[in-house]
């Protein structure tokens, strides 16, 4: 089953770190462009970075120096690392997968960010 699986996520207080990871299966392939979104209640789901295959990055300008994205291409994986965390930051976090044949998404990991 084509699936990505995302983990990580959790309370913390302001100014702490997170990272998230996602893994997806084995039968995603030709995986171009990974990255990540958030969503909170109520409004559009938001971009915060993508990587493409050859490792360049975008970030969002709210994240932009806070959040950093990588790749492990031959494991089909990609990881956020959330650092000076703020409340405006707390969301539902999705990977993204964009492959030939469409784009997939994972089912989220939420992320709270409260003192």
């Amino acid at each position: 089953q084509a699936q990505l699986v995302e983990s990580g996520g959790g309370s913390v207080q302001p100014g702490g770190s997170l990272r998230l990871s996602c893994a997806a299966s084995g039968s995603i392939v030709n995986i171009g462009v990974m990255g990540w979104y958030r969503q909170v209640p109520g409004k559009e789901r938001e971009f915060i970075a993508h990587i493409t295959s050859v490792d360049s990055t975008n970030y969002a300008e709210s994240v932009e120096g806070r959040f950093t994205i990588s790749r492990d291409s031959a494991k089909n994986a990609v990881n956020l690392q959330m650092n000076s965390l703020k409340p405006e930051d707390t969301a539902l976090y999705y990977c993204t997968a964009r492959t030939p044949s469409g784009t997939y998404w994972g089912q989220g990991t939420q992320v709270t960010v409260s003192s």
